[in-house]
């Protein structure tokens, strides 16, 4: 009554050993190199505008601190990607403090995701050093941010 199906599955052929196929942890070590990379991006843009002359959060900002951490930040890029280090963007020119606010709290974003993706992969060393960025970067997002507006209920 009925004729018997003589196509292959797409399911059967999706499962082709031709096609190549990562691993769990190359993945995450993919997902964690690219998490660095963009802190990396962040740490080299405030460590840029630490070092401008006449920059008036200069002093909020420090240059040496930024400058070390981002050498371990390409350090460990470079330990999840093979040896390759990454390749590092030249800083914007950003003036406005609020800009320095939002880099702040940018690179406090990517340290917790990059926390994440470290601690899935129960890699100490990145947990270790994201970790810190996320302190760093958490005191000057709590001081450069603008104080919410308050706006008394019982007179609304």
């Amino acid at each position: 009554m009925y004729e018997p199906i003589r196509t292959k599955s797409v399911h059967t052929m999706a499962a082709a050993p031709e096609i190549p196929h990562r691993s769990r942890e190359q993945e995450l070590d993919i997902r964690l190199a690219g998490q660095l990379t963009a802190l990396l991006t962040v740490t080299d843009e405030l460590h840029a505008r630490a070092l401008r002359a006449g920059d008036r959060e200069a002093g909020q900002l420090d240059a040496a601190s930024l400058a070390d951490a981002a050498d371990r930040i390409a350090g460990q890029v470079a330990r999840l990607s093979g040896g390759h280090y990454p390749l590092r963007a030249e800083p914007t020119d950003g003036a406005a403090t609020a800009r320095v606010a939002a880099l702040h709290q940018r690179a406090h974003t990517l340290a917790g995701n990059a926390l994440a993706v470290a601690t899935t992969r129960n890699d100490t060393a990145a947990m270790a050093l994201t970790a810190e960025r996320m302190a760093a970067h958490t005191v000057p997002v709590r001081d450069l941010a603008p104080a919410p507006a308050h706006r008394d209920l019982a007179s609304a």
